[in-house]
């Protein structure tokens, strides 16, 4: 996360980063528990070195045929010293630990300050937005018309934000996919990937969305069947039993249908993440419920029969995770990786935002870039991957601009980053397709990465870059609204037809 003998060598310029993050200062509490940390390192190594002698003198005693209970007693006293100090050493560090991972990379001084988007900073504009002789209408108004965007029957089996798209535009995310694909390997050099979807929490720990982030993810819990054992439904029933009778009871009168229902069924119930569907259980009823249950989840679910797997929310995560506690040689830099993966975001605290089509959704595809690069190559690589993802839209005809983030909107893990945004003729505004960002060690200090530079024998931990080459449906939305026709017909571009086996014009279904 961060280098400690940086921060208190730096603490001014450490809590100056901070601050341009929107962060309060935290330098000297970082460096204060830093400091009881290495007192308490000296103290037992030093209690370690009295035990030793004491150890030494009891074996000489022993030899003489001396007593040496009194030596004896002083080494238990110094091991239990020892072991007081040991376990305090242990929580100040992991109160380091807690403290660092929750803060925010430091921008570079190229970085706008600033909040939010407000202070981002345009670099550079390409392409026309094309002008209509007609109003040109948005992505879903076309999708609908056309009979091959569904977002009904993908609400009536999912909930809100999804889609089901259908006949020719099921097949153009296809071909943007493979296109996209097709382009960085065969022309930018990455190395195509195919990664896991879900991951352990130190992975979502390695490229920052965890644990700050968690409300943003997606958790796939998997309890063995061995977990609900009479025993567990006694433990609950015992620590808790007059929280489940009472909720048991509520249930029962406010919900006539589980008058069948047992205790048992009602405590399984309680521990599904399905309970308020499956009992339609009333949110005080919930609450009981979660009182009376976690005396005795928690044990079980940190038990070897409880496994969290979170759902990738960009392949960023995987493809970074790729180098997590390697040694890398520096021939094998820059190491340049991409896969096409679905992602999936929660899309916490987007209520109301985009809330018809497919510009903010649960579960959609991307194209994602990453590069592993020494330091002293990384501001170079970043610039080459906003191209690399640039070149995109560029074959597709799309006009696009690309956007130095302030600090207030960058990433939390990111100390550089460029947006680029679509232009979108049915909103009449650039929208972001593409974020690419460089965040130097950050990412590589959570996962202890690292690389030996030719002819040194120490280490050092590499910088990490990632990008979207592009978010697929983003695209895909550009695309349709960008090459719109007056009948609601749309052209497919010349880049994509390969891809879509010839197919010019996309109509009804």
């Amino acid at each position: 996360m961060f280098d400690l003998k940086w921060i208190r060598e730096n603490p001014e310029a450490f809590d100056a980063g901070m601050a341009r993050r929107g962060v309060a200062p935290r330098a000297d509490q970082v460096i204060d528990l830093d400091a009881s940390r290495r007192a308490l390192i000296g103290e037992n190594q030093d209690l370690q070195q009295r035990r030793n002698a004491a150890s030494k003198q009891i074996g000489a005693a022993k030899s003489r045929g001396e007593d040496a209970a009194e030596k004896i007693t002083e080494v238990a006293a110094l091991k239990q010293r020892l072991q007081n100090g040991e376990a305090g050493e242990k929580a100040v560090s992991a109160e380091i630990d807690d403290l660092l991972a929750g803060l925010p990379n430091i921008p570079v001084d190229e970085v706008p300050d600033g909040p939010d988007e407000s202070a981002n900073r345009e670099v550079r504009r390409v392409g026309e937005p094309r002008t209509y002789d007609f109003e040109p209408k948005q992505h879903f108004e076309l999708g609908e018309a056309l009979g091959l965007m569904d977002f009904e029957a993908a609400a009536a089996m999912s909930g809100a934000r999804f889609v089901v798209l259908k006949g020719a535009m099921a097949r153009l995310e296809r071909a943007l996919s493979a296109f996209m694909l097709d382009l960085q390997t065969g022309e930018n050099g990455y190395t195509e990937v195919s990664p896991p979807y879900l991951v352990r929490d130190d992975a979502m720990f390695g490229t920052g969305q965890l644990p700050k982030f968690a409300d943003d993810l997606f958790v796939a819990r998997n309890l063995m069947e061995n977990v609900f054992t009479e025993e567990v439904k006694e433990g609950v029933r015992a620590n808790a039993s007059v929280n489940v009778s009472t909720a048991f009871s509520t249930a029962i009168s406010e919900n006539p249908d589980l008058k069948e229902m047992t205790l048992n069924e009602f405590v399984r119930g309680a521990q599904s993440d399905s309970r308020i569907d499956d009992f339609s259980l009333s949110a005080a009823t919930t609450l009981a419920l979660t009182v009376a249950t976690d005396a005795v989840l928690p044990a079980t679910m940190n038990s070897k029969n409880y496994e969290n797997r979170w759902l990738i929310p960009t392949a960023e995560v995987p493809l970074t995770n790729l180098v997590r506690g390697r040694i890398l040689d520096a021939s094998d830099l820059p190491m340049r990786v991409t896969a096409h993966t679905p992602c999936f975001r929660s899309e916490a605290g987007a209520a109301g935002k985009d809330t018809r089509g497919m510009i903010r959704l649960h579960q959609f595809a991307k194209v994602e870039l990453v590069s592993i690069a020494r330091p002293e190559d990384s501001d170079a690589e970043l610039e080459r991957m906003t191209g690399c993802a640039e070149e995109v839209l560029k074959r597709l005809d799309l006009a696009y601009r690309v956007v130095l983030l302030s600090a207030g909107d960058m990433g939390f893990s990111a100390r550089k980053t460029y947006d680029i945004e679509v232009w979108l003729p049915g909103q009449n505004a650039y929208r972001e397709i593409s974020s690419c960002s460089n965040c130097g060690d950050f990412q590589a200090r959570r996962m202890n990465a690292r690389y030996r530079p030719a002819g040194e024998k120490g280490t050092r931990f590499v910088h990490t870059l990632n990008g979207s080459g592009l978010a697929v449906g983003r695209t895909l939305v550009a695309v349709v609204e960008t090459h719109q026709n007056a009948d609601g017909t749309i052209t497919v571009p010349e880049a994509l037809r390969p891809h879509m086996g010839g197919v010019k014009l996309i109509g009804p279904a």
